[in-house]
């Protein structure tokens, strides 16, 4: 697991002659963000989600995948979570739940998120900071690299590769979320845990139900701070194929030592 302070595709791998399945994962990239993304700041939509974006900048046109390849990374799949700001940099990020042996892609997918631009959420008109979730699958299909990114975590949506973009909580306004606390009281030595939420959210980002699944370690606090990290969180709704619309989710919330606290 790996943590640094500082919504779905097929990517392109960074080479300079593009092939046919390169020039259809551009394609896809774009289509697969279907939230209009070319209203002027004047005319913002009442809200959007964190995107991925396609410019040169962005997380998906600069992860090397050759170079992952080189240094002997096979297919992989990780999860990660990154605080986004109004001016879509990355404040603070984490992956988690890798399968094993994607050490290398989680590095990667750190060390991109450094500097990467997104396209930063939008609530009630305005740029908000937000919390974006997402899952990276590596694969390298006939001696090429494969990789895309998804916006959520939900299984049966990555398994159908849906486009379908996760309720993200958002900072300021009327949300209460300032971040993720660790649970220094409950755990005397430190570790890393995670605790799986189930969140319902309606199509306008209200927050109907939160229960908690699971935690991991048990008995060391994550679960009960998870619960109050979100509950009083208000939520860029989900997005399904470019409209917002009610949502279940299962959200795993990843914890370690010193994790990032929201400060206006």
């Amino acid at each position: 697991m790996k943590k640094r302070c500082i919504p779905l595709a097929y990517l392109p791998m960074r080479v300079a002659a593009f092939s046919l399945i390169v020039l259809l994962s551009i394609v896809d990239v774009t289509s697969s963000q279907t939230v209009d993304t070319t209203a002027a700041a004047t005319t913002l939509p009442i809200f959007r989600p964190v995107l991925l974006g396609a410019g040169r900048d962005s997380i998906i046109n600069t992860i090397d995948t050759q170079g992952l390849i080189q240094k002997g990374q096979k297919d992989a799949e990780v999860m990660f979570y990154c605080v986004v700001s109004k001016n879509g940099k990355v404040i603070s990020s984490a992956t988690y739940r890798g399968t094993p042996g994607s050490k290398l892609l989680q590095e990667e997918v750190l060390n991109r998120l450094d500097t990467a631009k997104l396209i930063p959420a939008v609530h009630d008109h305005k740029p908000a900071d937000a919390f974006y979730y997402g899952t990276v699958f590596f694969a390298i299909v006939n001696g090429k690299p494969r990789l895309r990114i998804f916006s959520n975590q939900e299984s049966e949506e990555l398994k159908l590769e849906n486009d379908f973009i996760g309720p993200q909580p958002y900072f300021g306004g009327d949300s209460k979320f300032l971040g993720l606390h660790y649970p220094e009281q409950t755990t005397p030595v430190p570790v890393s845990g995670i605790a799986e939420i189930a969140l319902k959210v309606d199509a306008n980002g209200v927050l109907q139900q939160i229960s908690l699944l699971s935690e991991y370690p048990p008995l060391a606090g994550f679960g009960a701070v998870a619960i109050a990290d979100f509950k009083e969180a208000k939520f860029i709704p989900a997005f399904r194929n470019g409209q917002p619309v009610e949502s279940s989710v299962t959200l795993p919330v990843y914890y370690k030592p010193r994790n990032w606290i929201f400060q206006e």
